[in-house]
């Protein structure tokens, strides 16, 4: 990437969110961000899985405990990425039976994969800048699952991939062997939706592609 243009110096972004695999995608792009970890607490079930996830997205980018030297105009991004299937929203599996339950809804059908993203523009500095702005949005891709027979259920189970990941399964990992199909954005299933991302600072006035203020 190093045709692209440099961040102006004026720009700052704030992650709320510990996921490394959000850390990786905003990398691969060239986005420069630190990461303060939000205090709020995160809902799995009641309701629309859209409406929790853009929840959770805006509660991440209110909880974040932000530094007090942090500059004005700076961005804070909030993410929650959930799955569902049969409008049962699946959170992270807390065994190894939990995660063999959600793999089993999940084997030879189609889920989706929902994420909420909020973004939050703190306010410029001096009389005439820029009053905070805040934009939201959610991502819905459909995943296919293959069929798995027991015998390679219970491998994938083995190798502790599960853990920590909401359905039981990081795309990007072992789980990629039986992902038949994928509509919509690849982005949204690993953790963050970069098609999304890049509409939500367009609206608040930066370009994530030329690297400059609108």
């Amino acid at each position: 990437m190093d045709h692209l243009h440099p961040f102006p110096p004026d720009f700052r972004l704030i992650l709320a969110s510990q996921s490394p695999r959000r850390h990786s995608l905003l990398r691969d792009i060239g986005v420069p961000f630190t990461v303060v970890p939000s205090g709020a607490d995160e809902a799995t079930t009641g309701g629309d899985a859209r409406e929790l996830a853009r929840s959770n997205a805006e509660a991440k980018v209110r909880g974040a405990s932000l530094p007090s030297s942090l500059e004005p105009g700076a961005f804070v991004l909030g993410t929650d990425t959930l799955v569902t299937v049969d409008r049962v929203v699946m959170g992270k599996p807390a065994s190894a039976g939990e995660a063999r339950g959600m793999l089993a809804a999940l084997v030879g059908r189609t889920h989706q994969v929902v994420s909420g993203v909020a973004l939050l523009r703190r306010p410029g500095r001096g009389p005439i800048g820029r009053p905070e702005a805040f934009r939201a949005g959610v991502a819905v891709t459909e995943v296919t699952f293959e069929s798995l027979d027991r015998g390679q259920m219970e491998a994938y189970l083995a190798s502790g991939e599960w853990k920590g990941k909401a359905g039981a399964y990081a795309v990007q990992g072992l789980a990629g062997v039986f992902v038949s199909g994928v509509r919509g954005e690849y982005s949204n299933v690993v953790g963050l939706p970069l098609c999304l991302l890049f509409g939500l600072f367009r609206d608040l006035g930066f370009d994530l592609l030329r690297r400059e203020w609108l």
